[in-house]
This record gives C-alpha cells, sequence and structure tokens, in this order.
C-alpha cells in the first residue's frame, strides 16, 4: 500500500491542496493531527479530510479548539488563533473534532500513528533524548507522529541509534528524499507540517509511506504562501501567523 502520512495542517487550505495534488493517488491517508488552529480555513480543511483520511488522531490545537481543554499553555498569538477558530468551526465540524481519538492508534501491522509520540499524544519529540524512550517502549516497528512540525525522525538498530533530517537543495521546488525502513529496525517518523513548517523551509511538508517496499518519502511542495497569508489577514489572525509562513518557522 502506497499511503499518504499528514499532520499539522492548523487550517492552511492553500497548502493542503498542494500537497494533496502532489502526493497523487494513494491507497491510504493518516492525518496525525492539529487539523485546525493558526489558519484561516478551519471548516473547509475539515471537510476537505473528513472524508479523505483513513485515520486521524486529534492534536493539541484540535481539542483546545473544539473546547475539550483550555488554551493555558499556549502563548499569546495560539490562544487568540484557537479562541477565532472555536468562534468560527460549524457545529458539526466542532463534534466532529470533538470525536477524534487520542493517539496513538495501531495503523498496520508494523505501524501506528500518534500526534505528539508513543508515550502522550502532548509530548514533543525534538532530540534523540526525547526519542529514547519511545523507541524502546512503543509496541511496533514505526510510528508516525507530528507536533514538533519538523520533519526528519528516529531510528534504532539494536545498540545503533540514528537521527535523520532530510537534505533538500531548491526552496522553490518540489523535492523528495527516500529511506529504507526494513523489518528490524525501529523509527519514529514526523512527516513534517503541511500548513506551518519550523524547519526554516517554507513549503508544505508530507510523507508517504509504501508498505511494499518498505520505504519512507519525504516530500516538500510549494504552495501559495501569499495567498494563505493574506486569508489569515484577511479574517483578522495574528500578523505573526501569516509573516512566519514565508520564514518556515
Amino acid at each position: 500500500m502506497r499511503i499518504l502520512v499528514l499532520s499539522d495542517i492548523h487550517g492552511n487550505l492553500h497548502a493542503l491542496e498542494a500537497v494533496l495534488l502532489a502526493a497523487g493517488d494513494v491507497d491510504a491517508v493518516w492525518n496525525l493531527g492539529d487539523i485546525v488552529g493558526y489558519g484561516a480555513f478551519p471548516n473547509e480543511v475539515i471537510e476537505r479530510m473528513r472524508p479523505l483520511a483513513d485515520l486521524t488522531v486529534r492534536g493539541n490545537h484540535d481539542r483546545v479548539c473544539c473546547g475539550l481543554s483550555s488554551s493555558q499553555g499556549f502563548n499569546p498569538v495560539a490562544s487568540a488563533a484557537a479562541e477565532w477558530t472555536r468562534r468560527h468551526l460549524r457545529s458539526d465540524n466542532m463534534q466532529w473534532l470533538r470525536d477524534l481519538p487520542m493517539g496513538p492508534l495501531r495503523s498496520g501491522d508494523r505501524t501506528m500513528v500518534a500526534h505528539g509520540s508513543p508515550i502522550h499524544e502532548d509530548h514533543y519529540v525534538v532530540t534523540m533524548r526525547d526519542a529514547w524512550s519511545p523507541l524502546q517502549q512503543m509496541p511496533c516497528d514505526i510510528t508516525f507522529f507530528g507536533h514538533t512540525h519538523v520533519q526528519g525522525g528516529f531510528s534504532l538498530l539494536e545498540h545503533e541509534w540514528n537521527e535523520l533530517r532530510p537534505v533538500f537543495h531548491d526552496r522553490h521546488e518540489a523535492e523528495s528524499m527516500t529511506i529504507d525502513v526494513p523489518v528490524g529496525t525501529r523509527h519514529l517518523i514526523n512527516p513534517g507540517s503541511v500548513g506551518q513548517p519550523r524547519d526554516m523551509d517554507w513549503r508544505a511538508s508530507f510523507a508517504i509511506y509504501d508498505s511494499a517496499t518498505e520505504t519512507i518519502t519525504f516530500c516538500r511542495v510549494p504552495y501559495d504562501v501569499a495567498g494563505a497569508q493574506a486569508a489569515i489577514r484577511a479574517v483578522g489572525l495574528p500578523e505573526r501567523l501569516a509573516s512566519r509562513l514565508s520564514d518556515g518557522r
């Protein structure tokens, strides 16, 4: 199976449409959460993803924006965006967010999906120190996770630990990089953020998992970032949410 893995769309419809077009035909879609928050199109993104995703776990912004928890731990910009999103969500989309399961969820014989990590949905996996415990405790070979908005991953083979950050060369074009994930290795894989990358690359990011060849392809694709920025400004969301999109941070 060829599986599209998405995370952290954050209401960015322009980026989502570019990703879906670039991904082409797939057999399944796995959504790692934070569908809303930050961006100007929460309802439109939910409506796009509801019939499309075979698996979806909730993210922390999904949880706050639908009222299941408070924004107390958010910074002022994230809190303002969550409040705006809550006011603008349609009732059916609000309920859909409330009904999303908390990860991790098993997604196959070798795989599962989570928002933060296999240990907790709000856990940030940024460094090898963060990955050490999840890699050993998770009950499968591969966990796809999001939350950090940084594309890459961590792996374990016997006593050998590795951190992976894809290397790309032209930030004006679509690019990809493929790695092998053979049986016997353990991996934490972050497809990166569709709607608000924070790894100094503004392009929308995603991953393709091919269970037949046991490979994962990290992908970046340009999108209409100016359109996404204009939409954020037009609805009165904080300026920082628009300006950061072109910086990739």
